[in-house]
């Protein structure tokens, strides 16, 4: 359609947001769904960041504030950058955002040219390439194959650095594979980059409290301070708090990118709500006891999808360091047929026909840049999965 911009014609929908909604409309239809789709945990908001939210609304804390975040707020996410990641911002240095796609969107609209380049490791975050590529940039995806952890690796960043790249955007734990990159393998990326001082460093750490079997959690300006004049560093209460709906993220990083963003946000949503904002301070002053528990629940849960998938002919698992996703290889089933004679040719081609006859909702991993894989969340109860594990392996069974 002419009246529609030029530059929608270069993204697409959410890809998982869409599995999401596909899942929720067939459930409604009557169809027994197991929705794998969704990246938000199962646990309700706890109670004391909830009752501060009404508290707020009582007290009127209903007005406008500032587009950078309430200054309570930032020095509550200074304190926690501070207290959990040794880096020192002040309140000034920090912007809150409308969940953590938010803070992504305002970033590259603020610093992304046509023609800049965007290194994205591949898997991916689904909205990474189609944010950059709405501002003119050019995606340059890094494959980071399954036997390097789905990791990205130093000699391929080198390789992948030009005069026009403007960032570097690493997630770790990732979203989709939940990997997680150690002290060590940040550092050999970040002497890397130390090389390039045109390049910059957007580090998404929005699944940093998720962490198992001991891991710890480092992030790009921690382990390498030289970098952290040019290093965003963004994180939100969405995945930790269970606070997806509140829509909360935020970044810290030098004046002048956090002064573009907020005048964007400024002349944009303004800022996001008032009683979120008011939540989030409680958020991360509150108490934190509740997050470890969750991260034990997580784990378990994990464990159980791995153990299951790895039982499914043609399906292999690798075993995360973090967030709450696996991503299986379908390798093992690419040309196999279905009972009723339709091939499988890709990994898309999986996750429709298991939803069609198993009614298990899973992410294609063409969504995320590296095939043949699927996405699945396991934010969801231990007998969901169970029954899930139990229907994808009879699907497998059922190839031929």
């Amino acid at each position: 359609m002419p009246f529609i911009a030029d530059r929608l014609s270069v993204i697409k929908p959410s890809p998982t947001i869409a599995v999401t909604q596909k899942a929720a409309e067939l459930k409604a239809a009557g169809r027994d769904v197991i929705g794998l789709g969704a990246g938000e945990p199962d646990f309700d908001t706890p109670d004391n960041i909830k009752a501060v939210a009404k508290t707020a609304i009582d007290k009127g804390v209903t007005k406008y504030g500032p587009p950078a975040g309430t200054l309570e707020l930032r020095q509550a996410i200074a304190a926690k950058f501070k207290r959990e990641n040794g880096l020192d911002y002040t309140a000034d240095q920090i912007t809150v955002g409308v969940g953590g796609k938010g803070v992504i969107f305002n970033a590259f609209m603020a610093t992304v040219n046509p023609g800049d380049e965007v290194i994205v490791p591949a898997p991916y975050w689904v909205s990474y390439p189609d944010i950059a590529l709405m501002f003119g940039g050019k995606p340059v995806f890094v494959a980071c194959p399954e036997d390097k952890g789905f990791k990205l690796q130093p000699a391929d960043l080198e390789a992948a650095i030009t005069p026009k790249t403007k960032w570097l955007v690493l997630n770790s734990p990732s979203n989709p594979t939940g990997a997680a990159y150690t002290r060590a393998e940040l550092k050999a990326l970040t002497d890397v980059l130390l090389k390039h001082p045109h390049v910059w460093i957007m580090s998404d750490d929005m699944y940093e409290h998720l962490v198992y079997d001991g891991f710890e959690f480092t992030t790009p300006a921690q382990v390498e301070p030289k970098l952290y004049d040019r290093t965003l560093t963004m994180n939100g209460v969405s995945k930790a708090y269970a606070m997806t709906g509140w829509r909360v993220g935020y970044a810290a990083g030098p004046l002048p990118i956090i002064k573009a963003i907020n005048m964007i946000q400024s002349q944009s949503v303004t800022h996001t709500s008032s009683i979120s904002q008011a939540a989030s301070v409680e958020a991360l002053n509150g108490t934190q006891d509740f997050i470890p528990k969750n991260a034990e629940v997580f784990k378990r849960r994990r464990d159980l999808i791995v153990g299951l998938l790895n039982q499914c002919p043609g399906i292999t698992c690798r075993t995360p360091e973090g967030a709450f996703y696996v991503y299986p290889s379908c390798a093992g089933l690419i040309g196999k047929k279905t009972p009723d004679g339709k091939v499988i040719a890709s990994d898309s081609d999986f996750a429709t026909y298991l939803l069609e006859q198993e009614g298990v909702a899973v992410v294609q991993g063409a969504a995320f840049g590296l095939e043949p894989y699927f996405r699945i969340s396991y934010a969801t109860s231990d007998a969901a999965l169970t029954k899930a594990g139990e229907r994808i392996k009879r699907f497998c069974e059922s190839l031929k």
